[in-house]
């Protein structure tokens, strides 16, 4: 079975280009959703999605402080820094969704 090749979404783009920014550094999830601004239902998937196709690493952090649990770290793979360099800039935070603009209808009947 063959996969398009598809552009990614501007959610997918922002996670990517946090990475990016210092791809050898790992970084926690609720990290990304604050800087990038998606919350746990969607930043989670796109991190899966990344580690599943190779450009994410995943790993538990190994030393948590006592009293909280083990955090899930992810960083850019090589093949994901390649990927990185050849995306469109990201806006500084992904838009939230929201209600469908409403546009009047110029010329039409009331």
């Amino acid at each position: 079975m063959t996969t398009r090749a598809r552009r990614p979404s501007p959610q997918t783009v922002a996670v990517l280009s946090a990475l990016a920014g210092a791809p050898s550094t790992w970084r926690y999830g609720y990290e990304l959703g604050q800087e990038v601004g998606l919350k746990a239902g969607s930043l989670y998937p796109i991190l899966i999605r990344l580690c599943d196709r190779g450009w994410l690493e995943a790993s538990w952090e190994s030393d948590p402080p006592v009293g909280r649990p083990a955090r899930h770290l992810y960083r850019l793979t090589g093949a994901g820094r390649q990927w990185a360099e050849h995306l469109p800039a990201a806006p500084g935070r992904a838009r939230p969704a929201g209600p469908a603009e409403v546009r009047p209808i110029i010329g039409g009947a009331w």
